[in-house]
C-alpha cells in the first residue's frame, strides 16, 4: 500500500468501517473515534434501540453512521452485516471485531462444555465468520484493515476464566495467521489488547472497595483504563499511522501484562 506522507496519517476521510459490539463501552468509543476522523461507520450490536442511539449521536456530531441490529453468533449474521454495510456505506475498508465477552466464572473442573462452546461462539467463531465475509471487500480496498479486539486474559493464566482466556488467546493466534495469509492482498491484520477498562462489563469488580483495590493493585498505573484510551489505539491500528504494522498485538493495559 502506497503511503502519502503529505496527508494526516490519522485521516480516514472516504473510508468505511464496520464495528461490532458498538452500542456501548469500547465498541461505541471506537466508532466515535473513527467517525471523528472522517470515517463512515456501521455500528452493529444486538439491541436495536441502543445501537440506533449510538449511531444517531455520531450523526448529530457531524459524522456519518448507520446502525445494524444483529447477534453475531446467529447463522447468517456475518454475511448480513457485511452486505448491509457495503450497501449502506458504499464499501468496506476497515473491520473492527469488538463483539465478545464473558458471562461467567468457574473452575475448569466444574465448567459445563455448553458454557465453553457459547464463549467460543461469541469470541472466536463470530470473528472468523466476519473475517471470511469481509476479506473480499477489504482486499479490493486500497486500505484494507482488520482489528481484532482481544484481552489481557489471553496473554497469561486466567483462573476461573479459562474459557475466556483461551478464546482471547485464540484471537491472538488467529490474528497472526490471517495477517500472513492476507498480506499479499494488501490487508493488514492486528489485535488490540485492552486491560481492565472502566465499562459496564467490569461493574461487578467495583461493587466493593476491597474487590476494586485487589484488581487495581495489579495495575502499575494504579487505575482503570478508559474506553477512549482504547479507541485512540484502535484509530492508530485502523489508520495509515500503522501502515507498516501487521500480525501484531497492541497491548493497552496500564502495565498489567508486564507484572511478574
Amino acid at each position: 500500500m502506497a503511503v502519502d506522507n503529505e496527508h494526516d496519517p490519522y485521516d480516514l476521510t472516504g473510508r468505511t468501517a464496520l464495528i461490532t459490539g458498538a452500542s456501548r463501552g469500547i465498541g461505541r468509543a471506537i466508532a466515535e473515534e473513527l467517525a471523528s476522523h472522517g470515517c463512515a461507520v456501521a455500528l452493529a450490536a444486538r439491541t436495536a434501540d441502543t445501537v440506533q442511539q449510538a449511531a444517531e449521536a455520531i450523526e448529530q456530531s457531524g459524522g456519518r453512521a448507520v446502525a445494524i441490529a444483529a447477534d453475531v453468533t446467529e447463522d447468517g449474521a456475518s454475511e448480513r452485516l457485511v452486505t448491509e454495510t457495503v450497501s449502506m456505506l458504499g464499501g468496506l475498508d476497515i473491520l473492527i471485531n469488538n463483539a465478545g465477552g464473558n458471562s461467567f466464572s468457574v473452575p475448569v473442573a466444574s465448567m459445563r462444555l455448553s458454557g465453553w462452546s457459547k464463549t467460543m461462539a461469541l469470541n472466536v467463531d463470530a470473528t472468523v465468520a466476519l473475517i471470511q465475509q469481509a476479506l473480499p471487500h477489504l482486499a479490493s480496498s486500497s486500505y484494507g484493515v482488520i482489528v481484532n479486539v482481544g484481552s489481557v486474559a489471553g496473554l497469561r493464566g486466567a483462573p476461573m476464566m479459562s474459557h475466556y482466556g483461551a478464546a482471547k488467546a485464540a484471537i491472538a493466534s488467529l490474528t497472526r495467521s490471517v495477517a500472513l495469509e492476507a498480506a499479499h492482498q494488501g490487508v493488514r491484520v492486528n489485535s488490540l489488547v485492552p486491560g481492565w477498562i472502566e465499562t459496564d462489563l467490569t461493574d461487578f469488580l467495583r461493587v466493593d472497595e476491597g474487590t476494586e483495590s485487589s484488581v487495581l493493585s495489579r495495575v502499575p498505573l494504579g487505575r482503570w483504563g478508559r474506553s477512549e484510551e482504547i479507541a485512540h489505539a484502535a484509530l492508530f491500528l485502523a489508520s495509515d499511522a500503522s501502515s507498516f504494522m501487521t500480525g501484531q498485538e497492541l497491548i493497552v493495559d496500564g502495565g498489567l501484562s508486564a507484572m511478574p
